[in-house]
């Protein structure tokens, strides 16, 4: 009796041991994953719009660069190039179009819901995608062979890469820019 208790107690201690150090492989859920990094690249988005002043949003630090208005709108535009390419062209957006024609006209308010519009348009896409087609094989652009989480992972990296040149056109104004959200 008193084994079979030592021995019950032990196996308790390494199953806890395990389960503490999250050990035990648990399956992961790719779209879920994708989705919250989306929603909080979202955020952090909306973190950058929201800490520039009007006056910022046509500011270009140097003439043959975007204003800040410009990298923000096209980000937008290029989460549904991309999303839409990644995807394989399955995916409508009636708002998709080319926007950036019209950057100049448009205020911090219209710039920020483009922009929301479009991380919107990425995590809805990624909802209704079965996850089984992640794998599958999507020619982008008519020119690159990738996978569709390969493709929407490229529309991630660009999102990110223009939101982090904002970060200059901030401190150039004065502007602290917000604390950086990797979780």
């Amino acid at each position: 009796m008193k084994n079979k208790i030592v021995l019950l107690a032990l196996l308790t201690v390494v199953v806890l041991f395990f389960v503490s150090f999250d050990i035990i492989e648990k399956p992961v859920d790719r779209k879920e994953v994708m989705i919250a990094a989306w929603e909080r690249a979202k955020t952090y988005t909306k973190e950058y719009l929201d800490a520039a002043a009007e006056d910022v949003y046509g500011f270009k630090p140097t003439p043959e660069m975007r204003s800040f208005a410009e990298q923000m709108h096209h980000l937008a535009v290029d989460n549904y190039k991309i999303t839409n390419a990644a995807v394989g062209g399955a995916t409508s957006q009636e708002k998709f179009k080319d926007l950036e024609k019209e950057v100049p006209s448009m205020t911090k308010l219209e710039i920020t819901k483009a922009v929301m519009e479009s991380y919107d348009f990425v995590i809805a896409t990624i909802k209704g995608i079965d996850e089984t087609k992640l794998n599958s094989m999507v020619k982008m652009f008519n020119r690159w062979d990738t996978t569709v989480e390969d493709g929407l992972n490229k529309a991630f990296e660009h999102q990110t890469h223009h939101r982090g040149q904002t970060t200059v056109y901030l401190r150039l104004k004065g502007i602290t820019p917000p604390p950086e959200k990797l979780f």
